[in-house]
């Protein structure tokens, strides 16, 4: 696990290098010629919160609806939704889960415009879709998705952006900010906070996760790592939810992991940080700027849509440290394998 954390710097390059980099733009294009009405990702685990920072980019930089798709709906009940004037996207770091496979195919059946984002493009996931975009991260060896998860967030972020410019051509000014980001990548990752924290944290029994907007996906996948390798049950919540209810839950004794921005989703989370204060919550913030009676671990400070690249990469390095502090094996988490076929 830690070597595939370190490999992220240069699995970003890598999907930045003109091969990797044309390829999605021409898939950007022919998305952008054949409008789609809305999109629709389907994917699950560390996948599906590829998918929803997917769906975030797609409303507010293309202004199309997106969501999320059930994928037992098609394989358990039978359903065949309309999905003819529809992108679907499939993200899976393996393209090996059939259920995944089906929703495209059904999708394809009835005229939608399919593509998967896949580590595999010779899945059977890559297969079944129209157009396929590889995230080549390379082969991963932990159980627990570090490498391929941030490959899938840039390969939908360069995908988003292509369209957004109608030819899948990169403006300038964004492929300059997106150069930066494995030297940013490498700044983050040699930050000795999170390893700090993990004994802080060694008998803890639960954890909140929270953040809104385009952190709440690294805000869930940061729960996700942590049930997987330390066997902490932890909950993630957007800020905004966090406030109808859960937030009564919260106390000196339950850490609260809050991935807090400086963009409007950042700001957004002005409201909840001073309702965990008055909770006497021990709160943990990642992010750029410093706040008042937090703890933080540090990124540097970019463009929010580019945040989740760099903020998930503390909360994997706290993930692994906390499973050694609490004497587990991240590499080998029980119960778990690395694909995980569902129907």
């Amino acid at each position: 696990m830690a070597a595939d954390i370190d490999e992220q710097p240069a699995g970003y390059a890598r999907l930045l290098a003109a091969g990797p980099a044309e390829l999605i733009a021409g898939v950007a294009a022919t998305i952008a010629r054949r409008r789609p009405r809305h999109v629709v990702f389907t994917a699950r685990g560390t996948s599906d919160h590829a998918a929803l920072y997917g769906a975030y980019l797609t409303e507010i930089r293309l202004g199309l609806p997106a969501g999320l798709a059930s994928p037992s709906a098609v394989t358990v009940y039978g359903a065949r939704p309309d999905l003819s004037e529809a992108l679907v996207v499939g993200v899976s770091q393996s393209g090996g889960s059939p259920d995944l496979t089906e929703v495209l195919r059904t999708a394809r059946a009835c005229g939608a415009l399919t593509l998967a984002v896949t580590n595999n493009p010779d899945s059977p996931l890559a297969e079944a879709a129209e157009l396929n975009v590889d995230i080549a991260a390379g082969h991963e060896r932990a159980v627990a998705a570090t490498k391929t998860y941030t490959a899938e967030l840039l390969a939908l972020l360069m995908l988003v952006e292509g369209v957004r410019a109608g030819d899948g051509v990169l403006p300038a000014e964004e492929r300059a900010a997106l150069d930066a980001l494995p030297g940013l990548a490498a700044r983050t990752l040699a930050d000795p906070t999170p390893a700090q924290l993990a004994p802080r944290y060694r008998f803890a029994g639960q954890l909140v996760t929270t953040g809104r907007g385009y952190a709440y996906p690294t805000a869930r996948e940061a729960a996700l790592k942590l049930m997987e390798t330390s066997y902490l049950p932890a909950l993630a919540f957007s800020g905004a939810d966090l406030l109808h209810g859960p937030l009564a839950m919260t106390d000196p004794g339950v850490p609260v992991l809050a991935v807090v921005g400086s963009g409007p989703g950042g700001r957004a989370m002005g409201e909840v940080l001073p309702r965990l204060g008055e909770r006497r919550a021990d709160v943990v913030v990642v992010g750029s700027a410093e706040v008042a009676g937090a703890t933080r671990m540090a990124v540097p400070e970019v463009d929010e849509r580019y945040a989740p690249l760099l903020d998930i990469l503390p909360l994997q390095r706290l993930a692994l440290a906390l499973a050694l502090a609490r004497g587990e094996d991240p590499d080998a988490p029980r119960g778990l394998k690395k694909v995980t076929a569902t129907r």
